[in-house]
Protein backbone atom coordinates (compact mmCIF):
# COMPACT_ATOMS: atom_id res chain seq x y z
CA UNK A 1 0.00 0.00 0.00
CA UNK A 2 0.93 3.35 -0.53
CA UNK A 3 1.99 6.21 2.09
CA UNK A 4 -0.89 8.11 2.46
CA UNK A 5 -3.23 10.65 4.01
CA UNK A 6 -6.45 9.28 5.65
CA UNK A 7 -8.49 12.11 7.32
CA UNK A 8 -10.41 10.79 9.87
CA UNK A 9 -12.84 13.64 10.88
CA UNK A 10 -15.29 11.42 11.85
CA UNK A 11 -13.69 9.26 15.35
CA UNK A 12 -13.48 13.11 16.87
CA UNK A 13 -17.40 12.56 16.51
CA UNK A 14 -20.02 14.62 17.87
CA UNK A 15 -19.26 14.72 21.59
CA UNK A 16 -22.98 15.04 23.42
CA UNK A 17 -23.64 15.25 27.07
CA UNK A 18 -27.57 14.52 27.81
CA UNK A 19 -28.04 16.91 24.80
CA UNK A 20 -26.46 20.32 25.88
CA UNK A 21 -23.38 19.88 24.81
CA UNK A 22 -22.64 19.03 21.15
CA UNK A 23 -19.35 19.63 19.39
CA UNK A 24 -18.65 18.99 16.00
CA UNK A 25 -15.34 16.85 15.15
CA UNK A 26 -12.85 17.63 12.05
CA UNK A 27 -10.31 16.30 10.47
CA UNK A 28 -8.22 14.37 12.60
CA UNK A 29 -5.54 12.97 10.33
CA UNK A 30 -3.72 9.59 10.14
CA UNK A 31 -0.79 9.06 7.76
CA UNK A 32 -0.39 5.40 6.84
CA UNK A 33 2.69 4.18 5.49
CA UNK A 34 2.54 1.20 3.68
CA UNK A 35 4.51 1.52 1.13
CA UNK A 36 6.58 -1.70 -0.07
CA UNK A 37 9.87 -2.16 1.89
CA UNK A 38 13.29 -1.91 0.77
CA UNK A 39 15.25 1.16 -1.08
CA UNK A 40 14.97 -0.47 -4.35
CA UNK A 41 11.33 -0.72 -4.39
CA UNK A 42 11.21 2.82 -3.35
CA UNK A 43 13.77 3.91 -5.88
CA UNK A 44 11.42 1.79 -8.43
CA UNK A 45 8.21 4.06 -7.77
CA UNK A 46 7.30 1.18 -5.60
CA UNK A 47 6.26 -0.86 -8.88
CA UNK A 48 7.52 -4.28 -7.39
CA UNK A 49 5.45 -7.03 -7.38
CA UNK A 50 6.85 -8.57 -11.15
CA UNK A 51 10.25 -8.48 -10.07
CA UNK A 52 10.14 -9.27 -6.49
CA UNK A 53 13.51 -10.58 -6.62
CA UNK A 54 14.86 -9.86 -2.94
CA UNK A 55 13.76 -10.29 0.70
CA UNK A 56 11.49 -7.47 0.68
CA UNK A 57 9.22 -9.66 -1.78
CA UNK A 58 7.43 -11.50 1.60
CA UNK A 59 5.61 -8.27 1.68
CA UNK A 60 5.61 -6.80 -2.45
CA UNK A 61 4.89 -10.37 -3.64
CA UNK A 62 5.51 -13.50 -1.52
CA UNK A 63 5.77 -15.81 -5.19
CA UNK A 64 8.76 -13.57 -5.54
CA UNK A 65 10.72 -15.07 -3.04
CA UNK A 66 11.17 -18.37 -5.18
CA UNK A 67 13.99 -16.22 -6.93
CA UNK A 68 16.46 -16.08 -4.05
CA UNK A 69 18.93 -19.27 -4.26
CA UNK A 70 20.82 -18.40 -1.49
CA UNK A 71 20.20 -17.84 2.58
CA UNK A 72 19.67 -14.32 3.77
CA UNK A 73 19.56 -11.58 5.56
CA UNK A 74 17.53 -7.95 5.03
CA UNK A 75 17.65 -4.71 7.20
CA UNK A 76 16.46 -1.23 6.09
CA UNK A 77 16.20 1.83 7.93
CA UNK A 78 13.74 4.90 6.64
CA UNK A 79 13.09 7.88 7.19
CA UNK A 80 9.87 9.90 6.38
CA UNK A 81 8.47 13.72 6.67
CA UNK A 82 4.83 14.23 7.09
CA UNK A 83 3.37 17.26 5.79
CA UNK A 84 -0.24 17.31 7.28
CA UNK A 85 -3.37 19.96 5.95
CA UNK A 86 -5.85 20.75 7.85
CA UNK A 87 -8.50 23.59 8.84
CA UNK A 88 -7.33 26.28 11.13
CA UNK A 89 -10.38 28.38 11.20
CA UNK A 90 -12.18 30.89 9.10
CA UNK A 91 -16.03 31.75 8.24
CA UNK A 92 -18.12 29.05 7.41
CA UNK A 93 -21.10 30.89 6.80
CA UNK A 94 -22.16 34.06 6.07
CA UNK A 95 -19.55 37.18 5.05
CA UNK A 96 -16.89 37.94 6.75
CA UNK A 97 -15.96 40.87 8.95
CA UNK A 98 -12.67 40.89 8.35
CA UNK A 99 -11.94 41.41 12.02
CA UNK A 100 -9.19 39.19 13.84
CA UNK A 101 -9.60 35.72 12.96
CA UNK A 102 -13.22 36.27 11.04
CA UNK A 103 -11.84 35.78 7.61
CA UNK A 104 -11.83 33.55 4.60
CA UNK A 105 -11.10 29.39 5.34
CA UNK A 106 -7.77 29.49 6.59
CA UNK A 107 -5.50 26.11 6.32
CA UNK A 108 -2.42 25.14 7.74
CA UNK A 109 -0.11 22.57 7.79
CA UNK A 110 1.08 19.96 10.63
CA UNK A 111 4.62 18.87 9.65
CA UNK A 112 6.45 15.48 11.27
CA UNK A 113 9.58 13.75 11.02
CA UNK A 114 10.30 10.51 11.90
CA UNK A 115 13.09 7.65 11.43
CA UNK A 116 12.94 3.72 12.17
CA UNK A 117 13.91 0.26 11.49
CA UNK A 118 11.48 -0.18 8.79
CA UNK A 119 12.24 -3.68 7.65
CA UNK A 120 13.90 -6.84 8.92
CA UNK A 121 13.92 -10.40 7.58
CA UNK A 122 15.56 -13.72 7.10
CA UNK A 123 14.81 -15.96 4.30
CA UNK A 124 16.10 -19.68 3.95
CA UNK A 125 15.58 -21.34 0.58
CA UNK A 126 15.26 -24.84 -0.25
CA UNK A 127 15.03 -27.12 -3.52
CA UNK A 128 11.72 -25.51 -5.24
CA UNK A 129 10.31 -24.00 -1.87
CA UNK A 130 11.75 -20.80 0.26
CA UNK A 131 10.86 -19.98 3.78
CA UNK A 132 10.64 -15.96 5.25
CA UNK A 133 10.79 -14.26 8.52
CA UNK A 134 10.15 -10.54 8.26
CA UNK A 135 9.12 -7.84 10.79
CA UNK A 136 7.60 -4.48 9.05
CA UNK A 137 6.99 -1.12 10.57
CA UNK A 138 4.08 -0.53 8.48
CA UNK A 139 3.41 3.02 9.98
CA UNK A 140 4.96 5.53 12.17
CA UNK A 141 3.23 8.67 12.58
CA UNK A 142 2.45 11.85 15.08
CA UNK A 143 0.94 14.95 14.61
CA UNK A 144 -1.00 17.94 16.82
CA UNK A 145 -3.40 20.97 15.33
CA UNK A 146 -5.36 23.65 16.55
CA UNK A 147 -8.68 25.03 15.21
CA UNK A 148 -9.83 27.98 15.90
CA UNK A 149 -11.95 30.94 15.33
CA UNK A 150 -14.68 29.11 13.14
CA UNK A 151 -17.26 31.70 12.39
CA UNK A 152 -21.43 31.65 11.09
CA UNK A 153 -24.14 33.23 10.72
CA UNK A 154 -26.34 30.65 11.58
CA UNK A 155 -28.08 31.51 14.91
CA UNK A 156 -30.19 27.90 14.78
CA UNK A 157 -26.74 25.65 14.74
CA UNK A 158 -26.95 24.31 17.90
CA UNK A 159 -23.14 23.55 17.79
CA UNK A 160 -22.04 27.20 18.04
CA UNK A 161 -22.44 28.12 21.77
CA UNK A 162 -21.70 32.22 21.49
CA UNK A 163 -23.10 34.50 19.78
CA UNK A 164 -22.02 38.27 19.46
CA UNK A 165 -24.49 40.17 21.43
CA UNK A 166 -26.45 42.28 18.25
CA UNK A 167 -25.32 41.12 15.60
CA UNK A 168 -25.58 38.10 13.15
CA UNK A 169 -21.93 36.61 13.83
CA UNK A 170 -21.23 33.56 16.31
CA UNK A 171 -18.24 31.72 16.60
CA UNK A 172 -18.04 27.33 16.61
CA UNK A 173 -15.97 25.87 19.75
CA UNK A 174 -12.22 25.69 19.46
CA UNK A 175 -10.57 22.85 19.52
CA UNK A 176 -7.06 20.70 19.45
CA UNK A 177 -6.21 17.40 18.51
CA UNK A 178 -3.45 14.99 18.84
CA UNK A 179 -2.42 12.07 16.56
CA UNK A 180 -0.26 9.24 17.83
CA UNK A 181 0.17 6.09 15.07
CA UNK A 182 2.68 3.03 15.55
CA UNK A 183 1.67 -0.39 13.25
CA UNK A 184 3.90 -3.08 12.42
CA UNK A 185 3.88 -6.28 10.69
CA UNK A 186 5.11 -9.40 11.50
CA UNK A 187 5.06 -12.15 8.74
CA UNK A 188 6.09 -15.42 8.25
CA UNK A 189 6.02 -16.25 4.72
CA UNK A 190 6.41 -19.57 1.89
CA UNK A 191 6.94 -19.68 -1.44
CA UNK A 192 6.83 -22.62 -4.02
CA UNK A 193 7.92 -22.89 -7.35
CA UNK A 194 5.37 -24.89 -9.30
CA UNK A 195 7.78 -24.34 -12.39
CA UNK A 196 10.55 -23.26 -13.76
CA UNK A 197 7.59 -20.03 -15.00
CA UNK A 198 5.61 -19.89 -12.28
CA UNK A 199 5.48 -19.62 -8.05
CA UNK A 200 2.79 -19.17 -6.06
CA UNK A 201 3.53 -17.16 -2.13
CA UNK A 202 1.40 -17.40 1.19
CA UNK A 203 2.36 -14.82 4.03
CA UNK A 204 0.53 -14.95 7.12
CA UNK A 205 0.56 -11.73 9.12
CA UNK A 206 -0.12 -10.12 12.74
CA UNK A 207 -0.32 -6.51 12.64
CA UNK A 208 -0.16 -5.25 16.40
CA UNK A 209 0.49 -1.32 17.11
CA UNK A 210 -1.55 1.59 18.55
CA UNK A 211 -3.63 4.61 17.27
CA UNK A 212 -4.54 7.11 19.31
CA UNK A 213 -6.49 10.02 18.26
CA UNK A 214 -7.37 12.98 21.03
CA UNK A 215 -9.08 15.73 21.50
CA UNK A 216 -10.11 18.77 23.39
CA UNK A 217 -12.67 21.44 22.90
CA UNK A 218 -12.74 24.73 24.34
CA UNK A 219 -15.74 27.45 24.80
CA UNK A 220 -14.89 31.01 23.05
CA UNK A 221 -15.44 33.17 26.50
CA UNK A 222 -13.78 36.05 27.18
CA UNK A 223 -11.80 35.08 29.54
CA UNK A 224 -10.52 32.75 27.01
CA UNK A 225 -10.14 35.43 24.31
CA UNK A 226 -7.26 38.17 25.16
CA UNK A 227 -8.22 40.05 22.16
CA UNK A 228 -11.68 40.13 22.34
CA UNK A 229 -14.72 37.67 20.66
CA UNK A 230 -12.58 37.75 17.13
CA UNK A 231 -9.18 36.62 18.51
CA UNK A 232 -7.22 33.73 18.85
CA UNK A 233 -7.48 31.31 21.74
CA UNK A 234 -5.90 31.10 25.08
CA UNK A 235 -7.00 27.68 25.84
CA UNK A 236 -7.24 27.69 29.33
CA UNK A 237 -7.92 24.56 31.41
CA UNK A 238 -11.37 25.96 32.77
CA UNK A 239 -12.38 26.92 29.68
CA UNK A 240 -12.19 22.97 28.68
CA UNK A 241 -15.81 21.72 27.16
CA UNK A 242 -15.08 18.15 27.00
CA UNK A 243 -12.49 15.89 25.46
CA UNK A 244 -13.16 12.91 22.94
CA UNK A 245 -10.34 9.74 23.18
CA UNK A 246 -10.31 6.74 21.12
CA UNK A 247 -7.14 4.39 21.23
CA UNK A 248 -6.64 0.93 18.61
CA UNK A 249 -4.04 -1.60 20.28
CA UNK A 250 -5.53 -5.03 19.99
CA UNK A 251 -3.70 -6.63 17.21
CA UNK A 252 -5.10 -8.90 14.46
CA UNK A 253 -3.87 -11.52 12.00
CA UNK A 254 -3.81 -11.29 7.95
CA UNK A 255 -3.00 -12.80 5.02
CA UNK A 256 -0.81 -11.95 2.09
CA UNK A 257 -1.22 -14.06 -1.14
CA UNK A 258 1.42 -14.02 -4.56
CA UNK A 259 1.60 -15.15 -7.75
CA UNK A 260 4.76 -14.71 -9.98
CA UNK A 261 4.60 -16.05 -14.14
CA UNK A 262 7.79 -15.86 -16.41
CA UNK A 263 6.04 -16.31 -19.54
CA UNK A 264 9.79 -15.71 -21.52
CA UNK A 265 12.69 -14.84 -20.36
CA UNK A 266 12.24 -11.00 -20.85
CA UNK A 267 8.59 -10.82 -19.35
CA UNK A 268 7.34 -11.46 -16.02
CA UNK A 269 3.56 -10.95 -14.55
CA UNK A 270 2.77 -10.54 -10.85
CA UNK A 271 0.03 -10.17 -9.17
CA UNK A 272 -0.51 -9.97 -5.12
CA UNK A 273 -3.81 -9.90 -2.47
CA UNK A 274 -2.98 -8.33 1.08
CA UNK A 275 -5.63 -8.87 3.52
CA UNK A 276 -4.47 -6.58 6.52
CA UNK A 277 -5.57 -7.20 10.04
CA UNK A 278 -7.85 -5.11 12.52
CA UNK A 279 -7.60 -3.02 15.01
CA UNK A 280 -10.11 -2.76 17.97
CA UNK A 281 -10.37 -0.34 20.36
CA UNK A 282 -12.37 1.96 22.54
CA UNK A 283 -13.93 5.25 22.67
CA UNK A 284 -15.03 7.99 25.47
CA UNK A 285 -16.50 11.26 25.40
CA UNK A 286 -16.61 13.57 28.94
CA UNK A 287 -17.47 16.91 30.13
CA UNK A 288 -14.49 19.90 30.99
CA UNK A 289 -14.87 22.22 33.88
CA UNK A 290 -16.53 24.51 31.74
CA UNK A 291 -19.88 22.14 31.79
CA UNK A 292 -19.54 22.45 35.79
CA UNK A 293 -22.47 22.88 36.67
CA UNK A 294 -24.46 21.24 35.28
CA UNK A 295 -21.93 18.54 34.79
CA UNK A 296 -18.77 17.89 36.85
CA UNK A 297 -15.94 17.62 35.42
CA UNK A 298 -14.72 14.06 33.60
CA UNK A 299 -18.99 12.88 33.48
CA UNK A 300 -18.94 10.38 30.78
CA UNK A 301 -21.40 11.22 27.86
CA UNK A 302 -20.75 8.38 25.75
CA UNK A 303 -18.68 5.64 25.91
CA UNK A 304 -18.02 2.74 23.90
CA UNK A 305 -15.83 -0.33 23.18
CA UNK A 306 -14.51 -2.70 20.95
CA UNK A 307 -14.71 -0.20 17.95
CA UNK A 308 -13.27 -1.91 14.90
CA UNK A 309 -10.29 0.18 13.16
CA UNK A 310 -10.04 -1.90 9.63
CA UNK A 311 -6.88 -1.36 8.02
CA UNK A 312 -7.12 -1.22 4.23
CA UNK A 313 -7.11 -4.44 1.68
CA UNK A 314 -4.81 -4.35 -1.10
CA UNK A 315 -4.20 -6.60 -4.11
CA UNK A 316 -2.02 -5.03 -7.58
CA UNK A 317 -1.17 -6.37 -10.63
CA UNK A 318 2.32 -5.89 -12.31
CA UNK A 319 4.06 -6.49 -15.36
CA UNK A 320 8.13 -5.68 -15.67
CA UNK A 321 10.45 -6.13 -18.88
CA UNK A 322 14.17 -7.35 -18.69
CA UNK A 323 16.16 -6.44 -21.72
CA UNK A 324 18.13 -9.70 -23.78
CA UNK A 325 21.42 -8.67 -21.56
CA UNK A 326 19.52 -7.54 -18.05
CA UNK A 327 20.96 -4.01 -18.01
CA UNK A 328 17.43 -2.61 -18.56
CA UNK A 329 14.33 -3.42 -16.52
CA UNK A 330 11.15 -1.55 -16.28
CA UNK A 331 8.45 -2.43 -14.65
CA UNK A 332 4.72 -1.18 -14.23
CA UNK A 333 2.35 -1.42 -11.49
CA UNK A 334 -1.57 -1.53 -10.81
CA UNK A 335 -2.97 -1.23 -7.06
CA UNK A 336 -6.22 -1.39 -5.93
CA UNK A 337 -6.35 0.23 -1.84
CA UNK A 338 -9.74 -0.33 -0.26
CA UNK A 339 -9.79 2.79 2.00
CA UNK A 340 -13.64 2.71 2.17
CA UNK A 341 -13.05 -0.19 4.44
CA UNK A 342 -11.77 2.41 7.29
CA UNK A 343 -15.62 4.38 7.11
CA UNK A 344 -17.16 0.92 6.99
CA UNK A 345 -15.24 -0.62 9.95
CA UNK A 346 -15.88 2.64 12.17
CA UNK A 347 -19.33 3.11 11.40
CA UNK A 348 -20.65 -0.21 13.52
CA UNK A 349 -19.94 1.94 16.69
CA UNK A 350 -22.46 4.94 17.84
CA UNK A 351 -19.33 7.36 18.90
CA UNK A 352 -18.89 7.64 14.71
CA UNK A 353 -20.94 9.64 12.34
CA UNK A 354 -19.55 7.52 9.15
CA UNK A 355 -22.90 7.83 7.30
CA UNK A 356 -22.35 11.71 6.35
CA UNK A 357 -18.88 11.17 5.46
CA UNK A 358 -17.01 9.45 2.43
CA UNK A 359 -13.49 7.53 1.73
CA UNK A 360 -13.48 6.13 -1.93
CA UNK A 361 -11.20 3.52 -2.99
CA UNK A 362 -8.24 4.71 -5.34
CA UNK A 363 -6.13 2.93 -8.03
CA UNK A 364 -2.53 3.75 -7.49
CA UNK A 365 -0.40 3.60 -10.81
CA UNK A 366 3.31 2.89 -10.66
CA UNK A 367 6.13 3.30 -12.97
CA UNK A 368 10.19 2.31 -12.67
CA UNK A 369 13.35 1.51 -14.79
CA UNK A 370 16.50 0.41 -13.70
CA UNK A 371 19.49 0.53 -15.42
CA UNK A 372 22.44 -1.49 -14.34
CA UNK A 373 26.38 -1.97 -15.03
CA UNK A 374 26.70 -5.25 -15.60
CA UNK A 375 30.28 -5.00 -17.02
CA UNK A 376 31.05 -2.93 -13.68
CA UNK A 377 32.56 -4.62 -10.39
CA UNK A 378 31.24 -4.03 -7.89
CA UNK A 379 27.73 -3.97 -10.19
CA UNK A 380 26.19 -0.91 -9.86
CA UNK A 381 22.76 0.53 -10.57
CA UNK A 382 20.43 3.33 -11.04
CA UNK A 383 16.66 3.80 -10.69
CA UNK A 384 13.89 6.55 -11.10
CA UNK A 385 10.28 6.06 -10.74
CA UNK A 386 6.95 7.51 -10.81
CA UNK A 387 3.59 7.08 -9.28
CA UNK A 388 0.18 9.09 -8.66
CA UNK A 389 -1.49 8.88 -5.10
CA UNK A 390 -5.42 9.72 -5.88
CA UNK A 391 -7.00 11.77 -3.63
CA UNK A 392 -8.28 9.66 -0.44
CA UNK A 393 -8.88 11.71 2.25
CA UNK A 394 -12.47 11.95 4.82
CA UNK A 395 -14.60 14.28 3.09
CA UNK A 396 -18.17 15.79 4.29
CA UNK A 397 -21.04 15.06 1.42
CA UNK A 398 -24.16 16.26 3.43
CA UNK A 399 -25.20 19.66 2.79
CA UNK A 400 -23.48 20.92 5.85
CA UNK A 401 -21.45 24.08 5.82
CA UNK A 402 -19.33 23.23 9.00
CA UNK A 403 -18.54 19.88 8.11
CA UNK A 404 -17.82 21.09 4.34
CA UNK A 405 -14.94 23.24 5.92
CA UNK A 406 -13.64 21.01 8.19
CA UNK A 407 -13.65 17.77 6.23
CA UNK A 408 -13.19 18.92 2.63
CA UNK A 409 -11.51 17.40 -0.14
CA UNK A 410 -8.01 16.50 -0.73
CA UNK A 411 -5.63 16.53 -3.67
CA UNK A 412 -3.86 13.85 -6.09
CA UNK A 413 -0.58 13.51 -5.06
CA UNK A 414 2.35 12.59 -7.63
CA UNK A 415 5.36 10.87 -6.53
CA UNK A 416 8.79 11.11 -7.90
CA UNK A 417 11.64 8.79 -6.97
CA UNK A 418 15.72 7.88 -7.41
CA UNK A 419 17.74 5.62 -6.36
CA UNK A 420 21.30 4.11 -6.35
CA UNK A 421 22.36 0.60 -5.89
CA UNK A 422 25.96 -1.58 -5.53
CA UNK A 423 25.95 -4.78 -5.26
CA UNK A 424 29.07 -7.24 -4.33
CA UNK A 425 29.52 -11.17 -4.21
CA UNK A 426 27.44 -11.40 -0.91
CA UNK A 427 26.56 -7.92 0.01
CA UNK A 428 23.95 -5.55 -1.90
CA UNK A 429 23.19 -2.07 -0.58
CA UNK A 430 20.47 0.38 -2.27
CA UNK A 431 19.52 4.08 -1.16
CA UNK A 432 16.34 5.66 -2.42
CA UNK A 433 14.60 8.99 -1.86
CA UNK A 434 10.79 9.46 -2.95
CA UNK A 435 9.50 12.88 -3.14
CA UNK A 436 5.95 14.52 -2.74
CA UNK A 437 4.08 17.77 -1.82
CA UNK A 438 2.27 15.05 1.44
CA UNK A 439 5.50 12.91 1.95
CA UNK A 440 8.70 12.32 1.56
CA UNK A 441 10.72 9.30 2.45
CA UNK A 442 14.57 8.30 2.18
CA UNK A 443 15.76 4.67 3.13
CA UNK A 444 18.91 2.64 2.80
CA UNK A 445 18.64 -1.40 3.07
CA UNK A 446 21.80 -3.95 2.78
CA UNK A 447 20.85 -7.34 2.07
CA UNK A 448 23.84 -10.30 2.99
CA UNK A 449 23.87 -13.48 1.75
CA UNK A 450 25.67 -16.54 2.90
Amino acid sequence: MAKGLVSVGALAGTLLLAGQLQAQGGPTTIQFSFANPGARSLGLGGAFAAIADDATAAFANPAGLTQLTRPEVSIEGRYWNYVTPFTVGGRVSGEPTGIGLDGPIRLGESEFGTSSLSFLSFVYPGRNWVLSLSRHQSARFETFTQTQGLFTDDHEDTRQPRCLQGTDVCRYSDFRRWTDVDISTTTASFAYRLSDAFSIGLGLSYYQGSIRLDQDVYLPVDETLPEGFFGPNAYLSDARLGSADFGFEEGDWGVNLGVLWFPNRKWSVGGFFRQAGELSGSGVEASGPALDPPFPEGTVGAADSGIPFKIPNVYGLGLAYRSTNGSWTSSFEWDRVLYSQILESLGTSDLIGAADVRLDDVNELRLGVEYAFRRWTPLMAIRGGVWSNPDHAIRFIKDDPLGRALLPEGEDDLHLAVGFGIAFKSLQMDLAVDLSDSVDTAALSLIYQF
